[in-house]
């Protein structure tokens, strides 16, 4: 279940959308999340679901490590399916003992499943198509603006950045105390959920431990290279928008319009 996670990680291949500008893909993911939002009826999610399919086919991503990555969060997504499908009111359908199930509550679970579905999917196409210093560069170019009012732009998108890098690599880290654990004889999957939460103790400690040593050293390397954030700070590689850029932010727009215009009523 550890290994499943694929948030946060970079599949390295040569594909459209790979090559594409990290601020369309970042845009590009916020815009499809609206969109998502926007879709109100079964036209609208099969719109999202085509531009959603269309993007991981050109990305060269295999579809069944995308798939993987849905495993993770399997229990939140089923908690907020079940809070949308018995805390919403109307039309009751089926009753037992106090439990009710309303026809605007199936409604709103089922449009909340395929809505994280694809959130999740759509995310986790843009992380596994772009680095960390593309995302970073991308972020603090999308929020240049905000410098005029002394937002420190360079800070957020770097925190950012390694928040994400850092996700594999807890990840990662997460599995091999699981396994040194487990030859000591720490049971993590049996029990009750006290039981449970207990044995994630010896767990916890390291994982918490270590993720502070690395903290610690990277401040070390970064303070070591006279980093200094965004002072005088040039770039070997300069952003700039191409044609497949402008391409893509035309079929974005596109998917969005027609998901207003089809997938409202």
């Amino acid at each position: 279940m550890i290994r499943d996670i694929t948030l946060g990680q970079y599949y390295q291949t040569d594909s459209f959308i790979h090559r594409l500008d990290p601020r369309t893909k970042i845009a590009g993911t916020f815009l499809f999340i609206i969109t998502l939002f926007l879709a109100k009826n079964a036209i609208g999610y099969v719109i999202a679901a085509a531009f959603l399919f269309a993007a991981i086919k050109l990305s060269k991503v295999p579809f069944k490590y995308m798939i993987r990555g849905m495993k993770a969060i399997i229990v939140l997504m089923l908690l907020t399916v079940i809070f949308n499908l018995f805390m919403t009111k109307g039309e009751v359908v089926f009753t037992f003992w106090k439990i009710s199930i309303s026809k605007e509550g199936i409604d709103a679970a089922v449009k909340m499943a395929i809505r994280l579905t694809f959130l999740i999917l759509g995310s986790s196409l843009m992380t596994l198509t772009t680095t960390p210093n593309q995302l970073t560069d991308g972020l603090e170019k999308l929020l240049n603006p905000l410098k005029r009012i002394r937002v420190p732009v360079h800070e957020i998108a770097m925190m950012m950045s390694i928040a994400l890098r850092f996700i594999p690599i807890l990840i990662e880290e997460t599995d091999k105390i699981m396994k040194a654990q487990m030859a000591r004889g720490a049971d993590f999957e049996n029990g009750n959920i006290i039981k449970r939460a207990k044995a994630l103790v010896p767990l916890l400690v390291p994982l918490l431990i270590s993720a502070f040593r690395r903290a610690g050293d990277l401040a070390m390397a970064m303070e070591a290279r006279c980093y200094r954030g965004d002072i005088n700070r040039t770039r070997m590689k300069p952003l700039k928008y191409k044609k497949a850029d402008l391409l893509s932010y035309l079929v974005i727009l596109g998917t969005m319009l027609l998901v207003i215009a089809f997938g409202r009523n």
